[in-house]
């Protein structure tokens, strides 16, 4: 009895002290104590450690795996410090080496990986931040040499930066590019990740030509938010989407999202059971965003929602919940707003700019199916329900604004917010009471990858920006 006391004195003690130890800060660059970032000891972080990658001119060809826990209050922190005139410092996946300490499995799927692990010993990563860093280059034909030294190549949906499963998760301020997948975020079937924060970040050029499999972001998860984020064109010949997305709570809000086979591609979780049956699955919001179609670049559809699985019972089966984005089509021919899988999808557009530059009967509101419901939203004269035959409803409750043009404040130079002279002025709907208390309309992007809080006004415009009186351009800079 006395020993066994004694060992569990003892090992309360070992634990009081660990959790007294200050956490440690690893500086890795020129001129540092870590000169490469395999030199960290990724496999043994403990909550609040920080990693800080410094900005050099050429970039780091290093790979690694996190797979470790912080906590809500002392997250593991890996964070780019800036070059002198704001560089982020590049970790380029071709030609990269892993650290030898390291044992990974699907080393082939990205540059840097959160999730399994042999050594560190398999665990659910929790409370991570990945910040300020580029991520680049994680495709065929590039390669790399894996911990055990031998030389692979990507994966075709390798990501720059890839999940493999995690829980309350923050990449900010990134950017990831030239890769199969910027962005990549999956779900075990039975324990899939949740709650991440997709924050400010630049994903551009991901994808493989001639492939719709690959896209800038790929997510599945329970509680995901993106905003503030600028979403480029993918890579030139390339067929995958911008925002591909299986989750249960998404919120897409503030965000510039430009190009892709469809800008936003909400479909169902297919890969796990337990998101497909979390309540938070049946509603989805968009929200405050500028989405671009390009002329000629992919699907005439801006907005897919439901699934593309082919297994109908799984597909989302709620509601769409869409208001004042500014959606502004660049097609000479036909574009349609959105495509919603079944009758069993429902789409509510309200407080909507939806610009075509061409002729108004160019817009289509839906593909076939779904029942859209539209109120205050913006259109060119001539819109049509669908191109095809409609074989869901459309209900429109006549409060459209019509006219030749938005009034942006500089068209030409991608500025949409509202002139003075603007129809879209003060012509939005309330929120709906539900929304108003989730997910009111508070704040406004700034280009690029930033925000700004939203004008309040006595009534609501529409589109992505609220007007301000006796301002160029109408609106201004206020504190973030």
């Amino acid at each position: 009895m006395r020993l066994i006391l004694a060992a569990t004195f003892f090992a309360s003690i070992l634990t009081f002290v660990a959790a007294s130890l200050p956490a440690a800060i690893y500086e890795v660059g020129p001129g540092k104590p870590y000169e490469s970032i395999g030199v960290v000891p990724w496999e043994s972080l403990e909550p609040g450690d920080t990693v800080l990658i410094h900005w050099r001119p050429e970039p780091y060809k290093e790979k690694w795996v996190l797979c470790r826990q912080g906590t809500d209050s002392e997250p593991i922190t890996v964070r780019g410090v800036p070059g002198p005139n704001g560089e982020l410092p590049v970790i380029d996946g071709n030609g990269a080496t892993t650290r030898t300490a390291l044992n990974y499995w699907n080393e082939i799927r990205g540059i840097l990986k959160i999730g399994g692990a042999s050594n560190p010993p398999d665990t659910m990563p929790r409370y991570i931040v990945v910040e300020s860093l580029e991520f680049r280059a994680a495709r065929p034909p590039y390669s790399f040499k894996s911990a055990n030294g031998r030389t692979l190549e990507y994966a075709l949906n390798a990501a720059a930066l890839y999940v493999e499963k995690g829980e309350h998760i923050t990449i900010r301020n990134c950017i990831l590019r030239d890769s199969g997948n910027g962005l990549f975020i999956g779900s075990p079937s039975t324990e899939p990740s949740r709650d991440f924060l997709i924050e400010s970040n630049y994903i551009l050029d991901n994808g493989n030509e001639g492939r719709g499999f690959e896209h800038n972001s790929y997510t599945a998860a329970i509680g995901i938010v993106f905003q503030y984020n600028r979403y480029g064109p993918l890579r030139a010949g390339a067929q995958g989407n911008n925002l591909k997305d299986r989750s249960a709570g998404l919120t897409v809000r503030y965000n510039w999202i430009e190009g892709g086979n469809r800008q936003l591609d909400l479909v169902d979780g297919e890969d796990s059971s337990v998101i497909v049956a979390d309540p938070a699955y049946r509603s989805t919001y968009v929200y405050g965003n500028i989405l671009i179609e390009r002329d000629n670049d992919g699907n005439r559809q801006m907005i897919h929602y439901g699934g593309d699985s082919g297994i109908e019972q799984q597909y989302r089966k709620g509601a769409l919940y869409a208001y004042n984005n500014t959606f502004v089509s660049l097609r000479r021919d036909r574009t349609t707003l959105v495509r919603l899988s079944t009758n069993e999808e429902a789409a509510r557009f309200f407080n909507n700019i939806f610009y075509v530059i061409a002729a108004g009967g160019t817009l289509s509101l839906v593909d076939s199916s779904g029942r859209l419901e539209l109120s205050h939203n913006w259109f060119k004269p001539g819109y049509v329900a669908t191109f095809a035959t409609l074989a869901g409803d459309v209900l429109d409750d006549g409060t459209s604004v019509l006219g030749s043009s938005p009034a942006f404040a500089d068209e030409s130079q991608q500025d949409f917010r509202l002139t003075a002279s603007s129809p879209a002025r003060n012509a939005g709907m309330p929120l709906p009471e539900h929304l108003a208390a989730i997910h009111p309309v508070l704040a406004q992007y700034l280009k690029h990858q930033t925000s700004e809080p939203r004008p309040g006004d006595e009534q609501i415009d529409m589109g992505a920006y609220e007007f301000l009186e006796n301002v160029p351009g109408g609106t201004k800079r206020l504190p973030r």
